[in-house]
Protein backbone atom coordinates (compact mmCIF):
# COMPACT_ATOMS: atom_id res chain seq x y z
CA UNK A 1 0.00 0.00 0.00
CA UNK A 2 1.50 3.49 -0.66
CA UNK A 3 2.50 5.52 2.12
CA UNK A 4 0.21 8.29 1.71
CA UNK A 5 -2.94 5.84 2.01
CA UNK A 6 -1.56 4.05 5.10
CA UNK A 7 -4.12 4.77 8.07
CA UNK A 8 -3.69 4.05 11.64
CA UNK A 9 -6.55 4.08 14.07
CA UNK A 10 -5.91 4.44 17.79
CA UNK A 11 -7.62 3.17 21.13
CA UNK A 12 -6.15 5.16 24.21
CA UNK A 13 -7.66 6.51 27.26
CA UNK A 14 -5.01 8.63 27.75
CA UNK A 15 -5.91 12.05 24.96
CA UNK A 16 -2.27 12.94 25.50
CA UNK A 17 -0.56 9.74 24.71
CA UNK A 18 -3.14 9.53 21.66
CA UNK A 19 -2.23 12.70 20.24
CA UNK A 20 1.48 11.86 20.83
CA UNK A 21 0.64 8.56 18.68
CA UNK A 22 -1.04 10.47 15.72
CA UNK A 23 1.84 13.08 15.64
CA UNK A 24 4.08 10.46 15.37
CA UNK A 25 2.19 8.32 13.25
CA UNK A 26 1.83 11.16 10.85
CA UNK A 27 5.39 12.48 10.47
CA UNK A 28 5.53 8.66 9.28
CA UNK A 29 3.15 9.94 6.48
CA UNK A 30 0.18 8.14 7.84
CA UNK A 31 -3.17 9.33 8.34
CA UNK A 32 -4.87 9.01 11.74
CA UNK A 33 -7.44 8.81 13.80
CA UNK A 34 -7.83 8.64 17.32
CA UNK A 35 -11.09 7.68 20.09
CA UNK A 36 -11.51 5.93 23.42
CA UNK A 37 -13.74 4.50 23.00
CA UNK A 38 -14.43 0.81 22.46
CA UNK A 39 -17.70 0.83 20.47
CA UNK A 40 -16.26 4.39 18.18
CA UNK A 41 -12.78 2.24 17.61
CA UNK A 42 -14.98 -0.88 16.10
CA UNK A 43 -17.19 1.12 13.88
CA UNK A 44 -14.01 2.76 12.44
CA UNK A 45 -12.54 -0.44 12.07
CA UNK A 46 -15.20 -1.79 9.71
CA UNK A 47 -15.89 1.70 7.63
CA UNK A 48 -12.13 3.20 7.87
CA UNK A 49 -10.34 -0.09 7.36
CA UNK A 50 -7.01 1.18 8.86
CA UNK A 51 -3.80 -1.02 7.97
CA UNK A 52 -2.25 0.14 11.45
CA UNK A 53 -3.84 0.19 14.82
CA UNK A 54 -2.53 1.12 18.26
CA UNK A 55 -4.39 -0.30 21.10
CA UNK A 56 -3.84 0.56 25.16
CA UNK A 57 -4.09 -2.66 27.65
CA UNK A 58 -5.51 -0.57 30.12
CA UNK A 59 -8.98 0.67 28.96
CA UNK A 60 -12.36 1.49 31.63
CA UNK A 61 -14.59 -0.18 29.21
CA UNK A 62 -13.23 -2.43 27.34
CA UNK A 63 -9.78 -3.91 28.05
CA UNK A 64 -6.92 -3.99 25.65
CA UNK A 65 -6.69 -7.62 25.58
CA UNK A 66 -10.62 -8.17 24.67
CA UNK A 67 -10.61 -5.67 21.62
CA UNK A 68 -7.33 -7.97 20.67
CA UNK A 69 -9.57 -11.15 21.28
CA UNK A 70 -12.56 -9.45 19.02
CA UNK A 71 -9.67 -8.21 16.26
CA UNK A 72 -9.19 -12.06 16.37
CA UNK A 73 -12.62 -12.83 15.98
CA UNK A 74 -12.71 -10.84 12.76
CA UNK A 75 -9.85 -12.35 11.27
CA UNK A 76 -8.58 -8.68 11.69
CA UNK A 77 -5.22 -7.85 9.15
CA UNK A 78 -3.92 -4.75 10.16
CA UNK A 79 -0.82 -4.30 11.83
CA UNK A 80 -0.66 -3.82 15.11
CA UNK A 81 0.96 -1.72 18.05
CA UNK A 82 0.10 -2.68 21.59
CA UNK A 83 1.05 -0.06 24.19
CA UNK A 84 0.94 0.15 28.07
CA UNK A 85 1.90 1.29 31.38
CA UNK A 86 1.56 -2.22 32.64
CA UNK A 87 4.20 -4.44 33.35
CA UNK A 88 7.09 -5.63 31.24
CA UNK A 89 6.16 -9.31 31.63
CA UNK A 90 2.42 -8.51 31.26
CA UNK A 91 2.66 -6.38 28.41
CA UNK A 92 4.58 -9.11 26.31
CA UNK A 93 2.11 -11.84 27.61
CA UNK A 94 -0.64 -9.63 25.83
CA UNK A 95 1.49 -9.33 22.92
CA UNK A 96 1.98 -12.91 22.67
CA UNK A 97 -1.32 -13.89 23.27
CA UNK A 98 -2.52 -11.91 20.63
CA UNK A 99 0.10 -13.06 18.17
CA UNK A 100 -1.00 -16.88 18.84
CA UNK A 101 -4.43 -15.44 17.90
CA UNK A 102 -2.80 -14.97 14.34
CA UNK A 103 -2.77 -11.26 15.14
CA UNK A 104 0.09 -9.14 13.38
CA UNK A 105 1.56 -7.65 16.49
CA UNK A 106 4.26 -5.35 15.19
CA UNK A 107 5.47 -5.04 18.60
CA UNK A 108 4.57 -4.30 21.99
CA UNK A 109 5.62 -0.67 23.63
CA UNK A 110 6.10 0.03 27.12
CA UNK A 111 4.64 3.87 28.22
CA UNK A 112 6.39 5.94 28.79
CA UNK A 113 8.15 5.58 25.23
CA UNK A 114 10.51 7.70 23.59
CA UNK A 115 9.02 8.68 19.98
CA UNK A 116 11.89 7.44 17.61
CA UNK A 117 11.08 4.16 19.33
CA UNK A 118 7.30 4.22 17.66
CA UNK A 119 8.38 5.63 14.53
CA UNK A 120 10.68 2.91 13.84
CA UNK A 121 7.21 0.34 14.13
CA UNK A 122 5.62 2.32 11.62
CA UNK A 123 8.20 1.94 8.73
CA UNK A 124 6.72 -0.21 5.85
CA UNK A 125 9.18 -3.16 5.81
CA UNK A 126 9.23 -3.57 9.40
CA UNK A 127 9.17 -6.71 10.59
CA UNK A 128 6.29 -8.72 13.05
CA UNK A 129 7.03 -12.02 14.97
CA UNK A 130 4.79 -14.16 16.94
CA UNK A 131 7.50 -13.89 20.01
CA UNK A 132 7.52 -10.79 22.04
CA UNK A 133 11.18 -9.65 23.52
CA UNK A 134 11.09 -6.65 25.06
CA UNK A 135 9.88 -2.98 23.12
CA UNK A 136 9.94 -4.98 19.69
CA UNK A 137 8.73 -7.91 18.82
CA UNK A 138 11.51 -10.25 17.64
CA UNK A 139 11.21 -13.66 16.07
CA UNK A 140 13.30 -16.27 18.27
CA UNK A 141 16.34 -17.50 16.15
CA UNK A 142 15.32 -20.00 13.63
CA UNK A 143 11.92 -20.40 14.95
CA UNK A 144 10.34 -18.44 11.59
CA UNK A 145 11.50 -19.46 8.44
CA UNK A 146 12.92 -16.53 6.34
CA UNK A 147 9.96 -15.46 3.57
CA UNK A 148 10.90 -16.22 0.03
CA UNK A 149 10.28 -13.76 -2.84
CA UNK A 150 7.26 -16.02 -4.03
CA UNK A 151 5.38 -15.99 -0.57
CA UNK A 152 2.37 -13.52 -0.22
CA UNK A 153 2.79 -10.97 2.39
CA UNK A 154 -0.29 -8.56 2.70
CA UNK A 155 -2.76 -10.83 0.67
CA UNK A 156 -6.20 -10.05 2.54
CA UNK A 157 -8.08 -13.55 1.67
CA UNK A 158 -11.67 -13.63 1.36
CA UNK A 159 -14.15 -16.83 1.21
CA UNK A 160 -14.44 -16.41 -2.61
CA UNK A 161 -10.77 -16.69 -2.89
CA UNK A 162 -10.28 -20.34 -0.95
CA UNK A 163 -13.36 -21.08 -3.08
CA UNK A 164 -11.69 -20.17 -6.58
CA UNK A 165 -8.39 -22.01 -4.92
CA UNK A 166 -9.78 -25.46 -4.33
CA UNK A 167 -11.65 -25.43 -7.62
CA UNK A 168 -8.62 -24.75 -8.93
CA UNK A 169 -6.21 -27.00 -7.32
CA UNK A 170 -3.93 -24.30 -5.68
CA UNK A 171 -3.90 -25.84 -2.54
CA UNK A 172 -1.20 -28.91 -1.86
CA UNK A 173 -0.22 -30.80 1.27
CA UNK A 174 3.75 -30.69 2.83
CA UNK A 175 4.61 -33.03 5.40
CA UNK A 176 7.14 -32.68 8.60
CA UNK A 177 8.74 -35.47 9.34
CA UNK A 178 8.85 -36.71 13.44
CA UNK A 179 11.39 -38.93 14.90
CA UNK A 180 12.10 -41.25 17.91
CA UNK A 181 14.18 -39.19 20.24
CA UNK A 182 15.76 -42.26 21.23
CA UNK A 183 17.39 -43.09 18.25
CA UNK A 184 16.38 -40.73 15.44
CA UNK A 185 14.09 -42.88 13.48
CA UNK A 186 11.38 -41.85 11.60
CA UNK A 187 8.10 -42.50 13.23
CA UNK A 188 5.73 -40.52 11.14
CA UNK A 189 5.04 -37.28 9.08
CA UNK A 190 2.65 -34.10 10.18
CA UNK A 191 0.38 -33.04 7.42
CA UNK A 192 0.62 -29.18 7.09
CA UNK A 193 -1.97 -26.91 4.36
CA UNK A 194 -0.18 -24.88 1.79
CA UNK A 195 -1.90 -22.55 -0.80
CA UNK A 196 -0.30 -21.57 -3.92
CA UNK A 197 -2.14 -18.60 -5.32
CA UNK A 198 -1.17 -17.55 -8.91
CA UNK A 199 -0.94 -13.99 -8.54
CA UNK A 200 -0.04 -13.49 -4.33
CA UNK A 201 2.41 -16.85 -4.69
CA UNK A 202 3.12 -18.84 -1.33
CA UNK A 203 -0.30 -17.77 1.45
CA UNK A 204 0.94 -18.61 4.82
CA UNK A 205 -1.82 -20.80 6.44
CA UNK A 206 -2.11 -18.14 8.90
CA UNK A 207 -3.71 -15.67 6.45
CA UNK A 208 -6.19 -18.43 4.81
CA UNK A 209 -7.26 -20.24 7.52
CA UNK A 210 -9.19 -17.93 10.27
CA UNK A 211 -11.01 -17.27 6.96
CA UNK A 212 -11.83 -21.17 6.40
CA UNK A 213 -13.10 -20.97 10.12
CA UNK A 214 -14.80 -18.12 9.65
CA UNK A 215 -17.05 -18.97 6.57
CA UNK A 216 -17.59 -22.07 7.27
CA UNK A 217 -15.14 -23.53 4.68
CA UNK A 218 -12.82 -25.12 7.07
CA UNK A 219 -14.61 -28.55 6.43
CA UNK A 220 -14.15 -28.42 2.55
CA UNK A 221 -10.30 -27.54 3.42
CA UNK A 222 -9.80 -30.50 5.64
CA UNK A 223 -11.73 -32.71 3.43
CA UNK A 224 -9.11 -31.33 0.87
CA UNK A 225 -6.27 -32.50 2.98
CA UNK A 226 -7.25 -36.06 3.21
CA UNK A 227 -7.61 -36.06 -0.29
CA UNK A 228 -4.25 -35.01 -0.72
CA UNK A 229 -2.38 -37.09 2.58
CA UNK A 230 -4.35 -40.04 2.53
CA UNK A 231 -3.41 -40.79 -1.38
CA UNK A 232 -0.13 -39.74 -0.32
CA UNK A 233 0.66 -41.75 2.54
CA UNK A 234 -1.20 -45.00 1.70
CA UNK A 235 1.11 -45.37 -1.81
CA UNK A 236 4.69 -45.02 0.57
CA UNK A 237 3.61 -45.83 4.02
CA UNK A 238 0.27 -48.09 3.74
CA UNK A 239 -0.01 -50.84 6.68
CA UNK A 240 3.62 -49.41 8.07
CA UNK A 241 4.38 -48.91 11.28
CA UNK A 242 4.64 -44.94 10.17
CA UNK A 243 2.19 -42.63 11.47
CA UNK A 244 0.55 -39.44 9.64
CA UNK A 245 -0.76 -36.68 11.99
CA UNK A 246 -3.64 -33.92 10.39
CA UNK A 247 -4.47 -31.16 12.19
CA UNK A 248 -8.24 -30.33 13.46
CA UNK A 249 -9.65 -27.43 13.21
CA UNK A 250 -11.83 -26.21 16.45
CA UNK A 251 -14.55 -25.12 13.75
CA UNK A 252 -14.75 -28.37 12.21
CA UNK A 253 -17.86 -29.99 12.39
CA UNK A 254 -17.02 -33.78 14.06
CA UNK A 255 -19.70 -36.21 14.26
CA UNK A 256 -20.03 -39.93 13.46
CA UNK A 257 -20.32 -39.07 9.45
CA UNK A 258 -16.90 -37.89 10.05
CA UNK A 259 -15.63 -41.10 11.61
CA UNK A 260 -17.37 -43.19 8.91
CA UNK A 261 -15.64 -40.91 6.65
CA UNK A 262 -11.77 -41.42 7.76
CA UNK A 263 -12.56 -44.98 7.96
CA UNK A 264 -13.93 -45.53 4.48
CA UNK A 265 -10.86 -43.61 2.75
CA UNK A 266 -8.71 -46.09 5.56
CA UNK A 267 -9.91 -49.05 3.38
CA UNK A 268 -9.54 -47.16 0.11
CA UNK A 269 -6.20 -45.77 0.48
CA UNK A 270 -4.78 -49.23 2.16
CA UNK A 271 -4.36 -47.47 5.59
CA UNK A 272 -4.97 -48.92 8.82
CA UNK A 273 -6.74 -46.58 11.08
CA UNK A 274 -3.86 -46.80 13.92
CA UNK A 275 -1.77 -44.75 11.30
CA UNK A 276 -3.77 -42.01 11.82
CA UNK A 277 -3.09 -39.40 14.28
CA UNK A 278 -5.62 -36.11 14.71
CA UNK A 279 -4.44 -33.46 16.45
CA UNK A 280 -7.01 -31.06 18.37
CA UNK A 281 -6.59 -28.47 20.35
CA UNK A 282 -8.55 -27.81 23.54
CA UNK A 283 -10.92 -25.42 22.32
CA UNK A 284 -11.97 -28.35 20.04
CA UNK A 285 -12.96 -30.77 23.17
CA UNK A 286 -14.49 -27.51 24.73
CA UNK A 287 -17.51 -26.44 22.43
CA UNK A 288 -19.22 -29.27 23.44
CA UNK A 289 -17.48 -31.71 26.26
CA UNK A 290 -19.87 -34.50 26.43
CA UNK A 291 -20.39 -34.95 22.86
CA UNK A 292 -16.95 -34.88 22.42
CA UNK A 293 -15.93 -37.47 24.72
CA UNK A 294 -18.37 -39.77 23.12
CA UNK A 295 -17.10 -39.35 19.35
CA UNK A 296 -13.56 -38.62 20.80
CA UNK A 297 -13.85 -42.24 22.35
CA UNK A 298 -15.49 -43.60 19.46
CA UNK A 299 -12.46 -42.48 17.12
CA UNK A 300 -9.77 -44.40 19.84
CA UNK A 301 -12.23 -47.66 19.67
CA UNK A 302 -11.71 -47.58 15.77
CA UNK A 303 -7.99 -47.59 16.58
CA UNK A 304 -7.80 -44.07 15.82
CA UNK A 305 -5.45 -42.10 17.53
CA UNK A 306 -5.90 -38.35 19.36
CA UNK A 307 -2.97 -35.99 20.52
CA UNK A 308 -3.79 -32.74 22.06
CA UNK A 309 -1.97 -29.51 20.73
CA UNK A 310 -0.24 -27.06 22.21
CA UNK A 311 0.05 -28.51 25.88
CA UNK A 312 0.61 -25.94 28.36
CA UNK A 313 -0.78 -22.93 26.41
CA UNK A 314 -4.78 -23.21 27.65
CA UNK A 315 -6.35 -23.16 31.27
CA UNK A 316 -7.95 -26.14 30.80
CA UNK A 317 -5.83 -28.29 28.78
CA UNK A 318 -4.61 -30.79 32.00
CA UNK A 319 -8.62 -31.36 32.09
CA UNK A 320 -8.68 -32.07 29.01
CA UNK A 321 -5.99 -34.30 29.05
CA UNK A 322 -7.26 -36.69 31.95
CA UNK A 323 -10.71 -36.19 31.00
CA UNK A 324 -10.65 -36.97 27.10
CA UNK A 325 -8.68 -40.76 25.78
CA UNK A 326 -5.69 -38.89 24.42
CA UNK A 327 -3.10 -41.23 23.25
CA UNK A 328 -0.50 -38.23 22.35
CA UNK A 329 0.30 -35.16 23.81
CA UNK A 330 2.14 -32.26 21.52
CA UNK A 331 4.66 -29.37 23.78
CA UNK A 332 3.86 -26.44 22.93
CA UNK A 333 6.51 -24.93 20.73
CA UNK A 334 6.89 -21.53 22.47
CA UNK A 335 8.13 -24.14 25.25
CA UNK A 336 10.74 -25.89 23.01
CA UNK A 337 12.04 -23.27 20.93
CA UNK A 338 13.65 -21.66 24.24
CA UNK A 339 14.47 -24.88 26.26
CA UNK A 340 18.03 -24.34 25.09
CA UNK A 341 18.08 -20.68 26.60
CA UNK A 342 15.26 -20.69 29.19
CA UNK A 343 15.63 -22.29 32.68
CA UNK A 344 11.80 -21.74 33.06
CA UNK A 345 10.97 -23.32 29.60
CA UNK A 346 12.87 -26.12 29.99
CA UNK A 347 11.19 -26.85 33.59
CA UNK A 348 8.09 -26.56 31.75
CA UNK A 349 8.56 -28.78 28.89
CA UNK A 350 9.89 -31.35 31.73
CA UNK A 351 6.93 -31.21 33.87
CA UNK A 352 4.69 -32.07 30.64
CA UNK A 353 6.53 -34.78 29.11
CA UNK A 354 6.58 -36.59 33.26
CA UNK A 355 2.71 -35.47 33.15
CA UNK A 356 2.15 -37.60 29.75
CA UNK A 357 4.61 -40.30 31.33
CA UNK A 358 2.50 -40.79 34.21
CA UNK A 359 -0.93 -41.17 32.81
CA UNK A 360 0.95 -43.69 30.11
CA UNK A 361 1.01 -40.79 26.89
CA UNK A 362 3.36 -40.42 24.55
CA UNK A 363 4.83 -37.04 24.21
CA UNK A 364 5.73 -35.26 21.12
CA UNK A 365 7.76 -31.66 21.07
CA UNK A 366 7.75 -29.75 18.14
CA UNK A 367 9.69 -26.88 17.26
CA UNK A 368 13.29 -28.13 17.98
CA UNK A 369 15.71 -25.63 16.92
CA UNK A 370 19.05 -27.63 17.87
CA UNK A 371 21.24 -30.21 18.49
CA UNK A 372 21.20 -29.39 22.04
CA UNK A 373 17.32 -29.40 22.49
CA UNK A 374 17.17 -32.64 21.23
CA UNK A 375 19.47 -33.90 23.30
CA UNK A 376 17.60 -32.22 26.38
CA UNK A 377 14.37 -33.99 25.08
CA UNK A 378 16.00 -37.44 25.04
CA UNK A 379 18.05 -36.84 28.67
CA UNK A 380 14.26 -36.10 29.84
CA UNK A 381 12.59 -39.34 28.48
CA UNK A 382 10.57 -37.17 25.56
CA UNK A 383 8.99 -39.90 22.67
CA UNK A 384 9.15 -38.30 19.76
CA UNK A 385 10.28 -34.71 18.13
CA UNK A 386 9.84 -32.36 14.57
CA UNK A 387 11.67 -28.95 13.66
CA UNK A 388 14.08 -27.39 11.32
CA UNK A 389 16.75 -29.10 13.20
CA UNK A 390 15.77 -32.97 12.24
CA UNK A 391 13.72 -31.25 8.69
CA UNK A 392 11.36 -28.30 7.24
CA UNK A 393 8.51 -29.39 5.63
CA UNK A 394 8.93 -31.30 2.66
CA UNK A 395 7.10 -31.38 -0.29
CA UNK A 396 5.31 -35.25 -0.81
CA UNK A 397 7.95 -36.83 -3.12
CA UNK A 398 10.77 -35.55 -0.70
CA UNK A 399 8.87 -36.62 2.28
CA UNK A 400 8.81 -39.77 0.76
CA UNK A 401 12.29 -40.27 -0.03
CA UNK A 402 12.76 -38.92 3.28
CA UNK A 403 14.65 -41.47 5.66
CA UNK A 404 16.26 -39.63 8.96
CA UNK A 405 20.29 -38.72 8.98
CA UNK A 406 19.05 -36.34 11.86
CA UNK A 407 22.12 -34.12 13.33
CA UNK A 408 23.24 -35.70 16.68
Amino acid sequence: MPVAQRRLLILDDDPGVGQTIELVARTAGLETRFTSSPGQFFEWLDQWQPDHIAIDLVMPDMDGVEVLARLAQRSCRARIIVTSGVDGRVLDAAGRSASERGLDIVGVLPKPFMPSTLRRMFAPDVPSSGSPGGVALAASAGAVPHASPGVAKRFLVTPADIREGLAHDQFYAQYQPKISCTDGTLVGFEALMRWNHPVHGLVPPDLFIGCAENSGLIDTLTQKMFDLSFAWFGRHFGQSSIRLSINISARSHLDDGFIDNISQRCSQCGLAPGQLIFELTETSAMEDPVASLDLLTRMRMKGMHLSIDDLGTGFSSLLQLVRLPFSELKVDKSFVITAASSTESRQVVQAIVGLGRSLGIQSTAEGVEDAETLRFLRDIGCNFAQGFHIARPLAAEAAAQWSGGVPA
